[in-house]
């Protein structure tokens, strides 16, 4: 089975969110989670967002990896 890994931007995408370069710099620079705050339980999600981080990480899908990447540039 083939290992499909997804840029950053792409994840941007999918959670609906500006995706370029300053769009992503901007807000990773205004969204902070601390230690004690899982990423699918970050107040700044909606629903639908929530959902779709939770299930890349439970199914261990092919976002899982830059789905880590986010929620560790968020601490």
């Amino acid at each position: 089975m083939e290992h499909i890994t997804h840029p950053f931007s792409e994840l941007f995408e999918q959670l609906g969110l500006d995706a370029s370069h300053q769009g992503i710099e901007h807000f990773l620079s205004s969204h902070r989670l601390p230690p004690d705050v899982e990423l699918v339980d970050a107040p700044f999600w909606s629903r639908a967002q929530a959902g779709f981080l939770k299930e890349g990480l439970q199914n261990d899908s092919d976002w899982a990896e830059v789905i880590d990447q986010l929620n560790a540039s968020l601490r």
